[in-house]
């Protein structure tokens, strides 16, 4: 008789395999775990955005090992599709790939996609994950929030420099109307 864990894990590799057949036309990175959240296969998409150092021996790795996202700890993204028994997707998720960039963590954002996957019976066995890495746009995205911010508080500057030179104005306007008054005043002074 086969045992509980290896059923399963065969149940999980026959879903790979029916995957793979039309994984090529995904651009994006993905990986699927299985219910402990080890790594048991992923694309060359995947691969390919880490440094070779974490990459090598991908397979049986934790997903949390291999990328550090912020919802990892408390929200899994794993966990939720099991949970729910349904797709869930997560936008503008940080995260970082450990020993990326020089042995540094470098911040990139997601986002992510996970589809559960059953067992014969319907017990999760596994989770199909999905990451678009979006941090470039991301980037633009601030810098031209940025840019809007500082164009609104240019533009508050100016309107309080008109603000402050209408006043001038307006007040230079008055002493001119008061003296002109006086000199009228003065020139019928004179003709008197």
């Amino acid at each position: 008789m086969e045992a509980k864990g290896d059923g399963r894990a065969d149940e999980l590799q026959a879903f790979i395999a029916q995957f793979k057949q039309m994984s090529d036309a995904l651009i994006d990175s993905w990986f699927v775990v299985d219910s402990e959240r080890n790594i048991v296969d992923f694309n060359r998409t995947f691969f390919g955005m880490l440094p070779r150092a974490v990459a090598r021996g991908l397979k049986g790795k934790k997903c949390y090992e291999v990328l550090e996202l912020n919802i990892c700890k408390d929200q899994c993204i794993a966990h939720q599709c099991w949970r729910d028994k349904r797709q869930v997707r997560l936008d503008e998720i940080k995260g970082a790939i450990p020993g990326g960039d020089q042995g540094r963590n470098s911040e990139m954002r997601f986002i992510l996609s996970a589809i559960p996957i059953y067992d014969h019976a319907g017990n999760p066995i596994g989770a199909l994950e999905v990451q678009r890495n979006v941090t470039d746009e991301a980037t633009v995205q601030v810098k031209y929030q940025e840019m809007l911010e500082s164009e609104a508080r240019e533009r508050e500057r100016l309107a309080q420099q008109i603000r402050a030179r209408t006043k001038e104005l307006l007040e230079t306007n008055q002493s001119l109307l008061k003296v002109q008054k006086e000199l009228l005043g003065y020139k019928k002074g004179l003709m008197l």
